[in-house]
């Protein structure tokens, strides 16, 4: 059976392995989430991560990022989805708790924060939001 929202189904092995305390996650990989990840340890989020397997069965190992035993991502959502999806151009980039969280972005130039979109005006499908 395929699966029908892979991006959910990462932040979601994510969201749970907070919970349990676990120093790490793995989670098949995929060029997009490979990107989000990227952005997520730009931003701070996470400590690392990394691909590993050959073509057929990569997989994505996330490092988890905690302060003062707490992790450092308090809200992960998924916005847009298979069933919705959510769009925004560089004038309308949402802002997340005010500038204190971010929004993930999927634009012609490639996966960026949406912070970073407007610099560089341009939109895209906002994938999904933390802080």
């Amino acid at each position: 059976m395929s699966m029908s929202d892979p991006i959910a189904d990462m932040l979601t092995r994510i969201r749970n392995a907070q919970m349990v305390e676990k120093k790490e996650v793995s989670i098949p990989a995929s060029n997009l989430k490979t990107a989000i990840a990227s952005v997520m340890q730009q931003e701070g989020f996470i400590e690392s991560f990394s691909v590993e397997g050959d073509k057929a069965a990569k997989t994505l190992t996330i490092k988890l990022k905690y302060y003062q035993d707490k992790p450092v991502i308090e809200t992960l959502q998924r916005i847009s989805k298979p069933s919705l999806r959510v769009y925004a151009s560089s004038t309308e980039m949402p802002s997340v708790k005010n500038g204190l969280g971010i929004v993930i972005v999927s634009t012609p130039k490639g996966v960026m924060t949406g912070q970073a979109a407007s610099a560089q005006n341009v939109g895209g499908e906002v994938l999904c939001s933390l802080y």
